[in-house]
């Protein structure tokens, strides 16, 4: 079997890559020349733990083709996947110009049957777009060809795409056809042989369960950083509180820690696009724009921690930041909260030096020379006031403390991620802060 992936982003990239690594021959498609040759040269364009070397060995055994030239990659595939980018609108609902442009290019270049499966993360609906504009260029050719439609979101988390492509929690499929239903059972055999669950539902379900899903988690850990702030009012300790509601089956202890909100390019996205879905069917999701607002306002709270404990008196000041991507395991600055923090660091005339392991050629694309970038965690701390802690990479968690105090200008952390144990820190002479623990602790 040949398919086409059109898209080289996170989405399309990690998807290409591991169906070739199970033997499929995958072409994948970008309108980015510097792009397609860097990866036909086994270069990744992302960092993902574990994709550059699938595609060096993919790419080595003809398995892994990269082309600008969709009318190429369309002779003789069976299956197209489209997993182009689908950025928020102003008001917040997704673009999908992107989506519709490849719909058209099926329309126009197929010669056989095809089934168009997106991948992209679409709303509700979608897929009769899509269907319409390839019967558009069909049409316009007159050709009677036949061809199906699919959905069929991912659920890959950034920092473990690999792994979750490869081995599945899930694989939703919407379609509406018993031979689009057993090309996908074909295609997707090899990722199901240890009981992984294969779901198959009609289209419109599976575009809603990709919102669903993801606005559940980022309901969940917005709900979790509410109680934490409530805590710090309170004199309770949210680290008590997570253990004891995570070990509720119904709960569960996933996506309940605390922190200084979420990011990435999923969820801020996603609960936007959901509250645009609800509202053009004139449904308030009340629940989902409560969940934005506090995570607005979650990613700002590091930051006012800061300029409380120095009177607000920050200009001059100079603050040493641990950890720019929204998430460990990545190199992903969209929505991050580093972002928010340090802009408004910057704007009281605050020195920002940052490190992070991979993320640093990302911010510097935000921030320029307004922010000092090191290649050390500690040499960030060289006559630093403070430091600020906000992704929780794992070489963070057991750092030489008697480094850190040595270095600074005081002994005061801000830990964005409860990473240290309060306790601890206390004993070691650093003053702390921390999310969600109340000041009679």
């Amino acid at each position: 079997m040949k398919i086409v992936v059109v898209g080289t982003g996170y989405v399309g990239l990690v998807s290409g890559t591991c169906f070739s690594e199970v033997g499929i021959d995958v072409v994948c498609v970008d309108v980015d020349l510097e792009k397609i040759d860097n990866l036909n040269k086994g270069i990744p364009t992302i960092f993902e733990p574990g994709l550059e070397e699938i595609i060096h060995r993919n790419v080595k055994k003809g398995r892994l083709t990269f082309t600008t030239r969709i009318e190429e990659a369309l002779r003789d595939a069976e299956v197209v996947f489209i997993a182009v980018g689908t950025p928020p609108d102003q008001n917040g609902s997704a673009d999908l110009s992107y989506v519709l442009e490849v719909a058209r290019n099926c329309g126009k270049y197929m010669n056989n049957y095809l089934l168009i499966a997106t991948k992209s993360t679409v709303p509700v609906g979608t897929s009769k777009k899509v269907r319409s504009a390839v019967q558009e260029e069909l049409d316009k050719r007159g050709l009677s060809i036949d061809y199906d439609i699919a959905s069929n979101p991912e659920f890959l988390k950034q920092g473990a795409a690999v792994e979750d492509f490869l081995k599945p929690d899930r694989i939703i499929i919407g379609l509406d056809s018993a031979r689009a239903e057993e090309i996908m059972k074909s295609l997707y055999k090899p990722f199901t042989l240890n009981g992984h669950p294969l779901i198959f539902m009609d289209i419109v379900s599976a575009e809603m369960t990709k919102y669903a899903a993801n606005s559940m988690l980022a309901t969940k850990i917005s709900f979790m950083n509410d109680i934490a702030n409530l805590c710090e009012l309170t004199g309770a300790d949210i680290n008590m509180i997570r253990k004891g509601i995570g070990s509720d089956p119904r709960i569960g202890n996933k996506f309940i820690y605390p922190g200084i909100g979420y990011g990435g390019s999923c969820f801020p996205k996603d609960v936007k696009a959901l509250i645009n879905t609800a509202g053009e069917n004139n449904y308030d999701l009340r629940l989902l724009k409560a969940v934005e607002a506090i995570n607005n306002d979650q990613k700002a709270l590091l930051f006012n921690k800061i300029y409380k404990h120095f009177s607000g008196k920050l200009k001059g000041k100079t603050v040493a930041v641990w950890g720019l991507s929204f998430k460990p395991q990545t190199d992903d600055m969209r929505e991050a909260p580093s972002e928010v923090i340090i802009k408004k660091l910057l704007n009281e005339g605050t020195n920002v030096r940052a490190y992070d392991p991979v993320a640093i050629e990302s911010a510097r694309k935000i921030f320029g020379n307004s922010v000092t970038f090191l290649n050390d965690q500690y040499e960030t701390l060289i006559d630093a006031d403070c430091l600020a802690l906000i992704t929780e990479w794992p070489e963070f968690r057991f750092p030489k403390f008697e480094v850190i105090k040595k270095l600074l200008k005081s002994p005061v952390i801000f830990d964005g991620r409860n990473i240290f144990d309060r306790s601890e820190m206390k004993l070691n002479g650093f003053t702390y802060y921390c999310i969600g623990i109340g000041t009679s602790k």
